[in-house]
């Protein structure tokens, strides 16, 4: 039976769909966590506590552990453990993307700087130190702008900034969050040219070096700032099949760009009247359990497809099911404790709507993007169209009504 390590930090939303794919596939699992297991001695070899903010440890035991149980393949299931994957990987000599594409998907500023160098339509950016003056560096950029940090991942951090003094209360922020992060995450501010326009997300699988198209989502919400929390995700687009061609090729282009070559691909594009503009393209797949409303064949998770193709199995049909399906995420509205979100179960009613996830625990303190890392829960439909899609799950939401306590 092949082996998978998954490497899934405590805080991620992914184990859940992650492990269902596995038994599906039925590979023998093995955990690699942040936190050593409570049971870990009463099942050994299922395992492995890593230290995600020192890779280069962690892969050396990750090594030690594959001479006692060897590793088919190994998976990072989110942005803190893709590189640390591909490392693996290397070290194993398992088929993987090269290290220094993964780190550049994974840090904002490698990102941006390897697009622009291979001609790809980029914003204009800078890079500044944590220990530059904010006042100073902004009289040194163009606005409007957008300030983010250059490795945190959900929007977290990322600020339009309008005005000289935007951009000094918007890098005080992201300087406070940078503080809080812990591991080899370079201390650095990303600024770029804010692109006006509509925004899509692009879902794939590259497969030796080509880039299958699995889900291109509209997002009809404006993204305009100054911060960014994402909402709605509607499949299929209803761009006109020209528009979708070229974003497609803006992904393939990209991922090229990177030297990515095979796994998931999760972009992010803007369209406007100057071109397809890449906003981020990732070595893994969609966030959040956005991925719940996607199947493929006959009912296969993105998940199952990934870990097919990661343990040398052909990954099967890549095309997703006829049905029209979206996905809402609920954003924190305001700092405090959450206490809970009445009305989940008149939002489940509503037809097209196939289930309201509330993901934090009641108790829990929350708080809104840019500082905020997490949504309060998603809510998934289904339908025979985009707009039905739409109009669902905007009903759902309301009949939410979200209880934070200050």
């Amino acid at each position: 039976m092949d082996r998978l390590l998954l490497l899934i930090p405590t805080s991620t939303y992914r184990t859940h769909d992650f492990m269902v794919a596995a038994a599906a596939l039925d590979v023998a699992v093995v955990v690699g966590s942040d936190r050593r297991q409570a049971l870990a001695r009463l099942t050994p070899g299922k395992t492995l506590a890593l230290d995600f903010a020192r890779p280069a440890a962690s892969v050396g035991r990750i090594v030690a552990y594959s001479k006692e149980y060897p590793v088919r393949a190994v998976v990072g299931v989110d942005d803190e453990t893709v590189v640390l994957a591909a490392m693996a990987c290397e070290a194993l000599g398992i088929p993987h993307n090269p290290v220094s594409s993964v780190r550049a998907s994974r840090y904002k500023h490698v990102m941006r700087r390897m697009l622009a160098e291979k001609g790809l339509p980029s914003p204009g950016f800078r890079l500044f130190s944590i220990r530059d003056e904010p006042s100073q560096a902004a009289a040194t950029v163009d606005y409007p702008c957008v300030l983010k940090p250059v490795s945190l991942s959900a929007s977290r951090g990322v600020i339009r900034a309008d005005r000289k003094s935007d951009f000094v209360i918007a890098f005080n922020r992201i300087l406070g969050l940078i503080s809080e992060s812990v591991g080899d995450l370079p201390e650095a501010v990303l600024v770029e040219d804010y692109i006006p326009g509509r925004e899509v997300a692009l879902e794939g699988l590259l497969v030796d070096g080509e880039l299958h198209t699995l889900a291109l989502f509209d997002k009809p919400d404006p993204l305009c700032g100054p911060y960014f929390a994402e909402t709605l995700y509607i499949t299929p687009s209803r761009l006109a099949e020209c528009v979708q061609a070229r974003i497609r090729g803006a992904a393939q282009r990209a991922a090229r760009a990177l030297g990515l070559t095979v796994g998931p691909v999760h972009a992010e594009l803007r369209l406007n009247t100057h071109g397809i503009h890449v906003v981020e393209i990732a070595a893994r797949s969609i966030g959040g359990l956005c991925s719940r409303v996607l199947r493929f064949g006959a009912g296969v998770s993105l998940e199952e497809l990934i870990l097919r193709q990661a343990t040398g199995r052909d990954p099967g049909e890549l095309v997703r099911e006829d049905t029209a399906a979206g996905v809402m995420m609920l954003p924190v509205p305001m700092p405090g404790t959450f206490r809970s979100v009445r009305g989940t179960e008149g939002a489940r009613r509503v037809p097209g709507i196939l289930d309201v996830a509330i993901t934090v625990p009641a108790g829990q303190p929350v708080q809104p993007l840019p500082e905020g890392d997490r949504y309060l829960g998603f809510i998934f439909a289904r339908g025979r169209t985009p707009e039905a899609v739409e109009t669902a799950l905007r009903e759902a939401d309301g009949r939410l009504d979200v209880v934070i306590e200050d």
